[in-house]
């Protein structure tokens, strides 16, 4: 009897390994995580390899350099100059905040080749005057 339980225990706690393990790998490529600016300066370990880097664009920062477009990630007191090839979304202002996808080079530039713009999970009308239309 008592070899009959601990079966079914062994048994019940192997199928909770493996259905963790399942949700587990199935997660991994849905969430997405980023460094901020940082973590990204505070571990030496990461330059060179690819990231994502999260932070608000700093007032003043962003310039256009011909297909090169150069700004600054700030979070928590910490900057660092981004240089994205290519057009960002057009959504992508000073003052918002975007996560950006590239490496950190031994000069300090983050290399970007991606940028998605930060957003709240707040959504509300549009601010535009609604239509009224005369029926008479």
């Amino acid at each position: 009897m008592i070899r009959r339980r601990a079966g079914r225990v062994a048994l019940v706690a192997v199928l909770l390994a493996v259905g963790g393990l399942l949700v587990t790998s199935a997660l991994r490529d849905t969430v997405t995580y980023y460094r901020t600016p940082g973590e990204l300066l505070g571990d030496p370990g990461l330059a060179g390899h690819r990231v994502r880097l999260g932070g608000d664009v700093v007032p003043g920062s962003l310039r256009h350099e011909g297909e090169l477009v150069v700004f600054r990630l700030a979070e928590a007191g910490h900057e660092i100059t981004v240089e994205q090839r290519g057009a960002p979304p057009e959504t992508f202002r000073e003052g918002t905040g975007a996560v950006v996808e590239g490496r950190l080079s031994s000069d300090g530039v983050f290399r970007s080749d991606h940028v998605v713009v930060r957003h709240g999970n707040e959504y509300g009308p549009s601010s535009s005057p609604a239509v009224t239309v005369d029926a008479g």
